[in-house]
């Protein structure tokens, strides 16, 4: 066997093999065992012709369908001897056979950039902090109360706390219904923030039979059109929100609380915490993106390709038996999600580098306390959890995850400040 092993660029690499007929016999025996249950020649059940026969009959063909095999046999074998590190899927480019004389192939795979750390720790950041306002405290208390609301039928429209349904007819330029475009029982909530405001202004004294036109410009992204559509109203249900007392609140905590005072305060509590939980994100996605931008180094393809396959099979799962639709185009989503595939590459190989140089590991006290953490949760006993983690790289990744974050906030030089007020 001859190996040739050539640098294409930073991170690809070519490997040419070369073999004579005598290192193909092992490879063509296994391949003519596998297609004899296939082969049906006359005079004998299917499969059970004789192997000197098949090859007789169809060796050639059998020896031709084989050779993306044998190259793939031969690069494995070769990458463990030589220890080519690859990463990602190798890619067979060539291949050249001569029957009974020898067989070529060249396949290119791609291998870890060589990464220089830089500056990782002490990156200078902002965090702004939002302060939690009595005002959203009690914002969180109506949603609840909507939530627990009830609904009773009425004839028309007298505040924002009515449910209107209608049917929905757009019209043409001219008024005129356009064929295939009326929707029943379109149900608009006038106290949602986010129904427009022609609706409200249109549906805000309405009565059950009466019909509403509408006409406006609507904003969608960077992109305008124009509304013209005809609302008659079929129904009116007018929100009954709960009171606000201790019942209402025990209810909505599973008896967790007893009182609304209690109910006020760990509403704050929560919001607290999801604003705390939301500039800690921030924070880490600037740093991150920092140490992203003072590493510049070549990201092999493979990875790039491996992170597009994924986001495409996520958006399978948006999809009726998980199937894109026929004119779904592949290539514009490969070219739109591109950069962000590039990114979550080079972080994953920054990252590797970090936890070796901090030597971050997953240790048996930090699989205990997960277990501790989650076997309520999860409702599993903690030492089958143990025992289960032990084994589990993804787990004991997820660990280590974690504390790489906790290492970059903690290394962080951060400033904080005001929130700035939204638009």
């Amino acid at each position: 066997m001859e190996v040739t092993v050539k640098d294409l660029t930073e991170v690809t690499r070519e490997v040419e093999i070369i073999v004579g007929a005598e290192e193909l016999v092992p490879h063509f025996e296994k391949a003519y065992k596998e297609y004899r249950p296939k082969a049906e020649l006359r005079g004998y059940r299917k499969g059970k012709a004789p192997l000197d026969l098949v090859k007789r009959m169809y060796g050639e063909m059998i020896e031709q369908d084989s050779l993306e095999t044998v190259a793939n046999d031969l690069y494995h074998h070769v990458a463990k001897e030589k220890e080519l590190k690859p990463i990602g899927e190798p890619r067979l480019v060539d291949m050249n056979f001569k029957r009974g004389e020898s067989f070529q192939c060249k396949v290119q795979y791609d291998v870890r950039p060589k990464i220089e750390l830089k500056q990782y720790k002490m990156i200078e950041v902002e965090k702004p902090v939002h302060k939690v306002t009595d005002k959203e405290v009690e914002e969180e208390i109506l949603r609840l109360r909507r939530a627990n609301s009830t609904l009773e039928e009425t004839k028309s429209v007298t505040d924002t706390e009515n449910v209107v349904t209608v049917t929905m007819q757009e019209l043409d330029e001219s008024g005129a219904p356009l064929i295939g475009k009326k929707s029943e029982n379109v149900r608009f909530y006038l106290a949602d923030e986010q129904l427009e405001q022609p609706f409200k202004d249109a549906l805000k004294s309405a009565e059950v039979g009466g019909d509403y036109t509408i006409r406006f410009e609507h904003q969608h992204g960077e992109h305008m059109h124009n509304v013209h559509t005809q609302l008659k109203v079929t129904k009116i249900e007018k929100v009954i929100l709960p009171a606000l007392d201790d019942a209402l609140a025990a209810k909505i905590t599973n008896e967790k609380v007893k009182s609304v005072e209690e109910f006020r305060k760990g509403i704050a509590e929560d919001l607290h915490t999801y604003w705390r939980d939301r500039e800690k994100r921030q924070v880490l996605n600037a740093v991150t993106e920092k140490i992203l931008k003072s590493h510049e180094f070549q990201i092999p393809a493979s990875l790039v390709n491996n992170v597009l396959e994924g986001l495409l099979e996520e958006m399978k799962n948006d999809y009726p038996n998980k199937q894109l639709p026929h004119n779904f185009d592949v290539k514009r989503f490969y070219e739109q999600n591109k950069s962000y595939a590039v990114a979550q590459s080079k972080w994953a190989l920054l990252r590797e580098e970090i936890i070796k140089k901090e030597n971050l590991s997953a240790d048996d006290a930090d699989l205990v306390k997960l277990a501790e953490k989650e076997a309520e949760k999860i409702g599993i006993d903690k030492e089958r959890l143990v025992t289960y983690y032990k084994t589990s790289d993804q787990i004991k990744d997820r660990i280590v995850g974690t504390k790489l974050l906790d290492f970059l906030l903690k290394n962080a030089s951060i400033k904080e400040v005001p929130e700035p007020p939204s638009v």
